[in-house]
């Protein structure tokens, strides 16, 4: 169920997870060679062109969520593997320097500002890229773990790879309705905040 104040507070950092995280793998894809991504609108740090609704809505909801993935094609790519590892990565990347970014914008609005009201978007902000990175690296299609993994399978495993792509969203809401998910994830997003803590300190 939608609840006004999470709306307020997790809008931001979704908006800005989703949108930095799509351009990125559209950027890396674009410097390698592949105009995929420029051509259909997605080269952009427009929100909306990268929004997927349903994976939208699970974000407000539960807190997991997805982009609408960037369309790429590797054929453009002079090292297709490189280039799918490095596009992979670029996402997730971009989410955790995202996160650092925001920890010194918090380091000052700690110090320095009175608005409580964007302390809690920051702060909301840094669990939501932290938690999107870390959610995009699991070994499951369509997610960004799963494209890390191909980089290094062989032609034959990337055929039964994706054979079974077609479950994975099965896959992902059964996980998450088990709560299998938070099993998994907590431990590695408790991990990076902790670290991230020690960086406010350090500013503070």
């Amino acid at each position: 169920m939608l609840n006004l104040n999470r709306i307020i507070f997790t809008l931001p950092g979704i908006l800005l997870a989703i949108t930095c995280h799509e351009f990125a793998h559209a950027y890396v894809a674009y410097k390698f060679g592949d105009p995929t991504s420029e051509h259909y609108g997605r080269l952009t740090l427009n929100p909306f062109a990268h929004i997927d609704i349903a994976g939208f809505l699970m974000l407000l909801v539960a807190g997991f969520g997805w982009a609408k993935p960037v369309p790429i094609n590797p054929n453009y790519f002079s090292n297709r593997k490189l280039g799918n590892l490095l596009v992979s990565l670029a996402g997730v990347t971009m989410n955790i320097i995202l996160a650092m970014i925001l920890t010194v914008l918090l380091a000052i609005q700690y110090k320095y500002g009175t608005m409580a009201i964007l302390e809690s978007i920051i702060s909301n902000a840094i669990v939501i890229n932290v938690g999107f990175a870390i959610f995009n690296l699991l070994p499951i299609p369509p997610l960004d773990g799963s494209k890390v993994i191909l980089a290094f399978l062989p032609q034959q495993a990337e055929y039964h790879y994706y054979k079974y792509q077609r479950y994975s969203y099965m896959l992902l809401f059964a996980l998450l309705f088990f709560n299998v998910l938070d099993i998994i994830l907590y431990p590695a997003i408790n991990f990076i905040l902790s670290l991230l803590n020690i960086l406010l300190n350090v500013i503070m």
